[in-house]
């Protein structure tokens, strides 16, 4: 089963500084029926204005995923950490028992990123935050975890829940395959490009909820960026 989500159909918000989509209920959007997809409870498309960004603020008990995809965001929280994360690379805060962090874009030009909240597997602990290059040559015609919960995974940043945060790039006509418990939850967005999911067409920044599947195959239509979540 595919749920397709497209683009324009996306609740959202416009200040100014910050546009956003929200594939799930978030802030002043909210449908009681599109709250989570299982773990999985934020997908937040966010456009974020040059010198501009979030102001510090609180996060509990919550695996925060972000995905740059264009220009950079700049990272500081109560723990002392700061970095910049730049287009293409990650970065994970898991917020435990609790955490304050503030995101800038202090680039001269708009900041694009995908914001992935996953529910983790237990509440508490101490908070944590990290960031890693992933650079996209490496990702070519393949997923590669990007983020993940798993022991196995010892290249992905690590977090604290059952689940994998997963990138590809696609030349146009190039597919790519991705097994799947058909217990679980996946979600996918074309970051950018055209591409078909099983048969399912989805245009770039649209979003497909995948279950009862045992496998998703992603065929570009043309040159495409390409991130997965699979939660429980």
């Amino acid at each position: 089963m595919i749920v397709h989500k497209p683009f324009n159909t996306l609740g959202g918000a416009d200040h100014g500084w910050l546009k956003a989509k929200h594939h799930f209920s978030f802030a002043g959007y909210h449908d009681p029926r599109n709250m989570n997809w299982g773990s999985l409870r934020v997908w937040n498309d966010d456009e974020i204005a040059a010198n501009s960004g979030f102001s510090p603020h609180p996060h509990a008990d919550m695996e925060i995923i972000t995905y740059v995809r264009d220009g950079a965001i700049t990272h500081q929280d109560s723990l002392g950490n700061k970095g910049r994360t730049e287009a293409g690379d990650v970065q994970v805060m898991s917020a435990g028992s609790g955490i304050r962090h503030a995101e800038y874009n202090l680039e001269a030009e708009t900041t694009r990123i995908f914001q992935i909240w996953i529910q983790p597997n237990r509440t508490g602990g101490a908070p944590s935050w990290g960031a890693k290059p992933f650079p996209k040559g490496d990702r070519s015609g393949k997923f590669v975890t990007l983020a993940s919960g798993f022991e196995n995974d010892n290249d992905a940043l690590p977090i604290r829940t059952n689940a994998r945060v997963l990138g590809a790039t696609l030349k146009a006509g190039e597919t790519v395959e991705y097994p799947l418990d058909a217990s679980r939850h996946a979600y996918l967005v074309p970051a950018a490009g055209r591409v078909e999911v099983n048969g399912l067409t989805l245009e770039a920044r649209d979003g497909a909820a995948i279950t009862d599947e045992t496998s998703i195959r992603v065929t570009a239509l043309e040159d495409a960026e390409l991130v997965l979540v699979d939660a429980a």
